[in-house]
């Protein structure tokens, strides 16, 4: 039985939809409409407009507050202009357990999103150093990892070590895709496998960790970065906190599995602000040619 299929059709319904001259007009005054309405910070509860926030990285002003963004738009704050070249574009999974509705599911965030699945790689440069990226959408099934993610991210690793790159991974999930059970949690050991060859030829690998990042994500490939940042506030865990209160029978620490938390303990290396991380992913990629440039 063949996992992965391939999905032929055009699946941006806005572009299909501003070919018909008809609908041009009609398209750009929703989006007026949707540029002007208020989003209100779930932190300070303060609103802006989304013309605002787009501005501002969609960084609360008030209280510096991530909100959570698509994969597009992170790829384009943090490559080159027009160098980003996607990967396993259509690359989807089908639906090994049978699951009752989830074929269907997947169809419509497929076109409500115009993702194919719940993460986007392919190749970029930033500051005219070339990487591989991967990131990881959290509008399709909050970001979960079923067969086809674990295919891609791991062909995405796999031409990182081929063409001795570099690799920088978004994580923004729930962990793994209960819809697919057993053939999700295989992905954590193929990805892992992937990212340990990836590391044996000298080859950096970047793990960034948004909100949220947890389950079976964080217990594989989102933790062995070489170096490991964070965007501030992010969640990060494996299991929720109230499932591990209910299972020690004890309260946890205020901020436990913040960001803030994990780098004061040691589980990541630095937390850093949304504006700051194209800046911040350069000096790293520069410091490490560098590196191979001496040992060479």
């Amino acid at each position: 039985m063949n996992p992965f299929k391939e999905r032929k059709e055009h699946l941006f319904t806005l572009k299909t939809m501003q070919r018909k001259g008809k609908q041009v007009k009609k398209v750009k005054k929703q989006e007026q409409i949707s540029e002007s309405l208020l989003v209100n910070c779930p932190k300070c509860t303060n609103s802006y407009s989304k013309a605002t926030l787009s501005k501002l990285y969609y960084v609360c002003p008030n209280c510096g507050y991530h909100y959570k963004i698509s994969a597009f738009r992170r790829i384009k704050l943090i490559a080159d202009p027009e160098s980003f070249v996607e990967m396993n574009r259509f690359l989807t999974g089908n639906n090994p357990l049978s699951f009752p509705g989830y074929r269907e599911k997947l169809n419509v965030l497929q076109d409500e999103t115009g993702l194919v699945e719940s993460v986007i790689t392919g190749t970029a440069t930033i500051k005219k150093i070339k990487a591989v990226i991967a990131v990881l959408d959290s509008r399709f099934l909050m970001g979960s990892m079923g067969v086809a993610v674990g295919e891609k991210i791991t062909r995405a690793v796999e031409y990182a070590a081929e063409e001795k790159l570099p690799l920088i991974i978004f994580s923004a999930s729930g962990g793994a895709r209960m819809q697919e059970g057993i053939f999700s949690l295989m992905q954590m050991a193929k990805t892992s496998a992937a990212i340990q060859r990836h590391g044996k030829k000298g080859l950096l690998y970047i793990s960034v960790l948004t909100n949220p990042t947890t389950g079976g994500v964080t217990a594989s490939f989102a933790s062995l970065g070489d170096i490991i940042l964070a965007e501030p506030g992010a969640l990060i865990g494996f299991a929720g906190p109230r499932v591990i209160e209910q299972t020690i029978k004890q309260k946890l620490p205020e901020g436990f599995q913040s960001a803030e938390y994990l780098l004061e303990h040691g589980f990541i290396d630095k937390i850093v602000e949304r504006k700051e991380c194209r800046d911040i992913l350069a000096l790293i990629l520069q410091l490490h040619e560098k590196r191979n440039e001496i040992t060479c």
